[in-house]
Order: structure tokens, then C-alpha cells, then sequence
């Protein structure tokens, strides 16, 4: 039998969130703490993916909601999921952000740097989830690529006003 199906696995960590930007920060650091106290092997980087991970899932929920919302940390035994409980049922687009836009890119980055990502309706709302895990890290050029995709637009427009 494997060890990942006979080992206990910690209890999921969910808890409310203030509909604040000011929110964002100190959730984002405390999903990272759950992950470093449950000890899940995943790399400095590797969490520094899952805080900017979390950091646009989070933004997204307090800026198209308004509204209190729900965040779910677990741990599967391979993957760190992320779930953000909301109560709009708009879908989350990646490519709703013009070319003109300097806001917007947040689900590009989570579509790039997290493993597996999505959503499904739940009660009169959405969870939007991402996953990351410790042997899949983006690295090298595709990193890169994630991260100069989602910066194009505001180097764009900063040169068209200069």
C-alpha cells in the first residue's frame, strides 16, 4: 500500500475573509503557514508560486465580490490546493484582459505558475481552486514566459506615454 494513502493527512484549514485589499497580504502569508507547518514538501519557490497564486485568487474574490468569502487550504498528499469560495457565479476568464489593460492579469499568472487550476459552481456562488505541487515546479524559460506575459501590457502602455 502506498504511503500517501496510509498516511493521515492534516485536517483542512478553511476560514472568512473580509471583503478588504488589506485582507489580501496577511491571507496570503497564512496559507503559506499552514503549508510550512504541515511541513508539505514543496521549496522556497515553490511557495512563493502558491503565495502569488493565492494573492490574485484573493484579489479577484474582494474585487468582484465585495462580499465576504471562504478559503479552504489542504493538503491532498501530493498537491497543495487552494480554494476561494465566492459569491458571484461569473466565471473566471484568464483572457478577459485587453491589450489595453493594466489589470486583469492575475488568472494568466495562476494558469502559468500553478499545476492545475479552476473552478465549479457552488451554492449561490463559485469556488475558484489552484493546486501546486513539489515536483512540478515552472522553471527556466517558461517561468519566465509566464511572468514577462503577464507584465506585456504595463511595459506597453508605460512606452506609449513616454
Amino acid at each position: 500500500m502506498s504511503p500517501v494513502i496510509t498516511a493521515a493527512l492534516p485536517t483542512p484549514q478553511t476560514w472568512e475573509v473580509e471583503p478588504e485589499l488589506a485582507a489580501v497580504p496577511s491571507t496570503r502569508r497564512l496559507i503559506k503557514g499552514i503549508a510550512e507547518k504541515w511541513r508539505v514538501p514543496l521549496s522556497a519557490d515553490a511557495l512563493q508560486d502558491v503565495e502569488l497564486c493565492a494573492s490574485e485568487v484573493l484579489t479577484n474574490a474582494v474585487e468582484h465580490t465585495r462580499t465576504r468569502f471562504r478559503v479552504t487550504v489542504r493538503w491532498t498528499g501530493e498537491r497543495l490546493r487552494v480554494e476561494v469560495a465566492d459569491s458571484s457565479l461569473r466565471p473566471p476568464d484568464p483572457d478577459a484582459a485587453t491589450d489595453r489593460t493594466t489589470r486583469g492579469r492575475g488568472l494568466a499568472l495562476v494558469e502559468g505558475l500553478a499545476h492545475s487550476w479552476g473552478w465549479y459552481p457552488e451554492g449561490s456562488g463559485k469556488v475558484v481552486w489552484f493546486e501546486c505541487a513539489a515536483d512540478q515546479l515552472v522553471t527556466g524559460h517558461v517561468r519566465l514566459r509566464v511572468l514577462v506575459h503577464a507584465a506585456q501590457v504595463r511595459t506597453d502602455l508605460v512606452e506609449r506615454t513616454v
